[in-house]
């Protein structure tokens, strides 16, 4: 019985699907943080068009939650991206056989996935402390064209920033 128990959790936590993990100081009064900006380097991992897609996709979903963009803020944003290269698993499995001798190969099929884990961090300006931070690991494709990259960037920075305490949360 604890077998069939141990299984169902394994396979429900397999099927569970990208989530965001945060971290931030309970200590710290998040609602005295009202206007951001951004790390002159901002965006470790990426390149520079995928720099402006992440602070544009930051931009707006901050400034729509209130929040003012600012030369001189109360906290700035780091973001990292980190690569991995995935184990195919979704093959086509090829097999010949004589009399118990057999050869098989698996051919891929769907393109080449990465995963990518976005970190975001806001920090404080005046202190240069860590409050807060939202990671997510996805799945992308390794060959994705501008306007797919735009869309993913949009829906992770989401997905991520709706789990600050301040933002409210939109449909997903």
């Amino acid at each position: 019985m604890k077998f069939l128990k141990f299984l169902i959790v394994v396979f429900l936590f397999g099927c569970s699907s990208s989530k965001v993990m945060t971290d931030y100081d309970k200590t710290i009064d998040l609602s005295k943080f009202k206007s951001y900006n951004f790390y002159e380097d901002i965006g470790k991992g990426l390149n520079e068009l995928d720099v402006k897609r992440v602070t544009s996709a930051l931009d707006s979903v901050l400034i729509s939650s209130g929040f003012k963009k600012q030369d001189t803020s109360d906290f700035l944003i780091n973001v990292i991206v980190n690569y991995s290269e995935l184990q195919t698993t979704n093959t086509i499995n090829i097999g010949f056989g004589n009399g118990g001798i057999g050869v098989g190969g698996g051919i891929p099929i769907g393109g080449k996935k990465i995963n990518e884990e976005l970190i975001v961090e806001f920090v404080n300006a005046k202190t240069n402390t860590l409050f807060w931070e939202g990671v997510l690991n996805s799945k992308v494709s390794e060959k994705r064209k501008p306007d797919a990259k735009t869309n993913h960037y949009k829906k992770v920075i989401q997905q991520i920033l709706n789990e600050y305490p301040l933002i409210k949360k939109t449909s997903k």
